[in-house]
């Protein structure tokens, strides 16, 4: 399932649309700039839906720092819709620039529209290295390049998408290798071994193991990435 932030800090509209959008997307809603760039910071997203008027700053802020690390696609949807406005968020790399009021099947189009024309390719920064799921490797920060087995690389893309919620060992085998596979518990306990080796965790400072559920991504907020 595609995921999408949604910055919207109009206590009304915010929810609603987060309500109607997540029929079919997985949608995280920000009020504010700050929380906004925490959640860029920490997870990937496949979309950015962003407001221009925030009470701590502006959408056009949220943008900039979105095209200076990733190439998540950016969708402005905002009543600050004159010319001059229109043209900032296509000079920031906009996708589309919506003014509200809007109807929601147009949205919902444009929405497919960008992120079927947009494709992102899913890379995750650590510390120590980056983690390029779509060409399934690791890039160390020493310029090693590491290649894990599939498998490991969609237990890992589980957790990071689940996140901040634990995810079951049961989960983890029916989602990455089927229901039909008869397997036990020591095959993700194992995975997890390689990646947090891969990913230099050596001090649970990403994956955190959940007593008598499984395994949760997590994220320091003190250490930078």
């Amino acid at each position: 399932m595609k995921k999408i932030i949604l910055l919207e800090d109009d206590h009304s509209l915010g929810p609603v649309l987060k309500e109607r959008l997540s029929k079919t997307f997985s949608v995280v809603l920000c009020q504010s700039v700050q929380q906004a760039l925490i959640e860029l910071k920490n997870h990937h997203f496949d979309l950015a839906i962003l407001d221009v008027g925030l009470p701590d700053g502006s959408g056009f802020d949220v943008a900039k720092a979105i095209k200076k690390s990733s190439k998540v696609p950016i969708l402005f949807l905002t009543a600050q819709s004159d010319a001059e406005n229109r043209l900032k968020g296509y000079e920031l790399g906009a996708e589309e620039y919506i003014p509200k009021p809007f109807h929601l099947k147009e949205l919902l189009i444009r929405i497919e529209h960008v992120l079927q024309s947009h494709p992102v390719t899913h890379v995750l920064k650590l510390p120590e290295c980056e983690v390029h799921f779509s060409e399934m490797k690791i890039k160390k920060n020493s310029g090693e390049i590491e290649f894990p087995a599939a498998k490991d690389l969609q237990v890992l893309e589980l957790l990071v998408k689940k996140s901040p919620e634990a995810v079951s060992r049961d989960e983890i085998l029916n989602t990455v290798w089927g229901p039909e596979k008869d397997l036990n518990f020591r095959t993700i306990d194992n995975t997890i071994v390689r990646l947090k080796k891969l990913i230099s965790d050596d001090q649970d400072q990403f994956i955190r193991s959940v007593r008598g559920i499984g395994y949760q991504w997590i994220l320091d907020q003190e250490k930078p990435l």
